[in-house]
């Protein structure tokens, strides 16, 4: 068996990057969280700082108005919002991944130019819109239509829970061009959100994650110059799977920061509240409970770090981004609901953060491949690894 390449260890001062956005987090997003859950409300002040700190093109080379950094870097700082407000975390991850990321890939020189650098840089907001009302894992069944009409094309369709649909710049929009040819007929495209056609249908009412708006989007009779499609036509369907690996990294380590968030709120109430004349962290079960909430929280930050250094290395890493993804988001929300359980009743009221980290922790196992896609998709490459 041939020993496994050495993996470069990132130049990149990982600490002073967490220290920074952990300094902003700390003073401009974890105190205002809560009020933005209750009231809905998209962070938009909050945004345009983590803009300035480098956060919207965290692995986007500086030409391209990006921060420069890595893939390792993106963790890191995703776990870091996340642990003040996992919807901001959510609109930061999207825009890296997958918008920046498919336009760093498939963008022709003009797109990098007119799309790519404000994006990156803050001055812009992206959405990725790939769902339909029918249609979920399985990405080819889409049925939005962009139909060819000379220089332009008129896209027409429906898309589903789309992460800042209402207030982002552009969608990167996936659609049919060849309905006779299957996931060989999807297509990719820019689309300005203040293009004609383009209808922010319904914002849905969630459980959690509530700052960050999740729209339906419909495109009628929406029409766009074909030099907005990216790729060649027929490679939608590779072009929406491409940015994947990156978005998983991406929502595992806000899965890490969010349950961090919550292990952190529970061991701050264990060594407060007391109980039976003492202090319930000297319980022995609220011990051995905490244990296990720090215990799953280090191992998945592991596995995230690992398939983090695989991708920056340039190394095939979908096996791992996807347990890197699964693990996290299940650990996440058993840790957020141990973090429960040490509250006791204070643990599902709003006075204590406990409850709405849970509510927004949960949605972590559906998006970016829900977790049995993500057991699919390992066990596949297990069996590519062995032969089987």
């Amino acid at each position: 068996m041939n020993a496994p390449l050495p993996i470069q260890e990132s130049a990149i001062d990982l600490g002073m990057v967490r220290d920074a956005v952990a300094a902003y987090v700390g003073a401009e997003i974890a105190p205002h969280a809560a009020a933005w859950d209750r009231e809905a409300r998209f962070p938009a002040q909050a945004l345009r700082g983590l803009a300035a700190l480098g956060c919207y093109g965290i692995a986007v080379p500086e030409e391209f108005g990006g921060a420069g950094l890595n893939y390792q870097a993106l963790a890191v700082i995703l776990e870091e919002i996340a642990a003040g407000d996992g919807a901001t975390s959510t609109v930061i991850s999207v825009n890296n991944c997958p918008v920046c990321s498919i336009l760093m890939a498939w963008g022709n020189a003009a797109q990098k130019e007119q799309w790519l650098k404000p994006l990156a840089s803050g001055a812009m907001l992206g959405a990725f819109c790939l769902t339909e009302p029918h249609v979920g894992s399985d990405a080819s069944a889409i049925r939005t239509r962009a139909q060819r009409h000379g220089e332009d094309y008129v896209l027409d369709g429906v898309k589903q829970f789309i992460t800042s649909g209402k207030h982002a710049d552009v969608a990167i929009v996936m659609a049919v061009t060849d309905p006779q040819a299957g996931k060989r007929g999807i297509s990719a495209f820019l689309v300005p959100t203040n293009t004609k056609g383009y209808r922010i249908a319904r914002l849905e009412d969630k459980v959690g994650q509530r700052a960050s708006d999740t729209a339906q989007i419909a495109f009628e009779a929406c029409r766009i110059p074909a030099g907005y499609r990216l790729g060649d036509e027929g490679q939608g369907y590779r072009i929406a799977l491409s940015g994947l690996e990156g978005g998983r990294i991406g929502i595992a380590a806000q899965s890490v920061g969010m349950a961090r968030a919550a292990f952190h709120a529970a061991l701050r109430y264990a060594k407060d509240r007391e109980a039976f004349g003492t202090r319930i962290f000297e319980h022995q079960a609220v011990q051995f409970r905490l244990a296990d909430m720090a215990m799953q929280v280090e191992s998945a930050r592991q596995l995230i770090a690992h398939a983090a250094r695989l991708k920056d290395a340039g190394r095939p890493c979908l096996k791992e981004a996807a347990m890197a993804k699964l693990l996290a988001s299940e650990m996440a929300e058993r840790v957020c609901s141990d973090a429960i359980q040490i509250h006791g009743g204070y643990g599902v009221v709003q006075d204590f953060p406990v409850e709405r980290i849970w509510r927004d922790v949960r949605v972590c196992q559906i998006y970016e491949g829900t977790s049995d896609i993500q057991r699919i998709l390992i066990a596949r490459a297990l069996a590519q690894e062995s032969g089987v």
